[in-house]
């Protein structure tokens, strides 16, 4: 090979090396987050707002300690007064959207602009949206019929538990995490054992039974407290919360675990043996059934996984919101840029 020639390439690489480095500096705006978990969800929103002037970066809050979750987000953003267009915090809201400013945290979150907050409680109701429940059993199972409504059984779900989760946020609201807990709020709105897919009726009647017991203990107890409850129903719609959108604010665990996946495992159970039945009808001899079985096996995912990977949830209204507010970000950053130039 010819010197010249060596050369031209030489140049070459190095010419087409330097084109992947960026003409000129971007901001860097990072991103404290919760844990683990949440990096791909805040990642996959925060990439909409990239541009070849800004990019984000997703870090869990401590860069010297293991330690996690939203109390770390808050206290190490919030006590160096660090949070500003270059750094932000992204947080569940558990109940604090729905407390309003009740509690010191709740007013930190709600107030200040520069933490942003999923608005559902957490980003697993997000995974739980019903809209892409259908979706999930199909990635799940490679079959595409529908046997249930999805978004109808949720939402009735959600009608049934509704009376009782006001009282759950009242008593949060005024402080009280003993009279009725969450934990106990959970233990009577979840679903009692499987669906029957061939009755997914009878899940939600049993239901239905325990949160009429425990709604019969409060009035009995705190009767006069009614009318209290009702007002804060009234005053929470605007927050997007009414009765047939309570699972959202739920805790997201407590709706993965104790609903959805009741929900999803028999459902997706009969999908599946409906496709080996179809392919067992099908095959024209036993190695065939073998080889297709198989096939089809491998080309399963499990349920977990695909619910974290799900997005369908971009079309929910809180995701909306939480869109604007990092629009505002955006524009409040470009308009800052613009006033320094000039």
């Amino acid at each position: 090979m010819s010197r010249r020639l060596v050369d031209n390439l030489s140049s070459n690489y190095f010419g087409a090396s330097h084109s992947l480095y960026p003409k000129r500096q971007r901001q860097r705006i990072v991103a404290y987050v919760e844990s683990y978990d949440d990096v791909a969800f805040w990642r996959n929103i925060l990439s909409e707002f990239e541009d070849k002037d800004h990019y984000f970066e997703v870090m869990l809050p401590s860069q010297t300690t293991l330690a996690k979750g939203k109390k770390m987000v808050l206290t190490n953003s919030l006590q160096a007064n660090q949070l500003g267009p270059n750094l932000i915090a992204c947080v569940d809201s558990d109940y604090d959207f729905l407390l309003q400013g009740a509690t010191k945290v709740s007013d930190d979150i709600n107030s200040n602009r520069y933490i942003f907050q999923t608005y559902a409680y957490a980003i697993e109701n997000y995974q739980c949206y019903a809209e892409g429940l259908h979706d999930v059993c199909v990635q799940s199972t490679l079959n595409d019929r529908q046997i249930l409504d999805f978004v109808a059984f949720m939402e009735q779900y959600s009608e049934i538990v509704y009376p009782l989760f006001l009282w759950c946020i009242w008593f949060y609201r005024q402080h009280d995490t003993y009279t009725f807990p969450m934990h106990e709020f959970n233990d009577a709105a979840r679903l009692f054992g499987d669906v029957d897919v061939n009755n997914p009726q009878q899940s939600l009647y049993e239901t239905e039974r325990h949160v009429r017991s425990s709604l019969h203990r409060m009035r009995n107890k705190f009767g006069a407290t009614q009318t209290k409850v009702d007002a804060l129903g009234e005053s929470l719609k605007r927050l997007g919360l009414n009765p047939k959108t309570t699972y959202l604010y739920i805790q997201g665990h407590h709706i993965k675990d104790n609903v959805i996946m009741k929900l999803l495992n028999p459902i997706c159970s009969v999908l599946r043996r409906e496709r080996e039945n179809e392919i067992k009808k099908l095959a024209e001899h036993e190695e065939q059934y073998h080889n297709e079985i198989t096939s089809y096996d491998n080309s399963q995912a499990s349920l977990e996984l695909i619910l974290r990977k799900s997005t369908s949830y971009q079309t929910l209204y809180l995701y909306q919101w939480l869109r604007e507010d990092l629009t505002d970000l955006m524009n409040e950053i470009t308009k800052k840029q613009q006033e320094k130039s000039n």
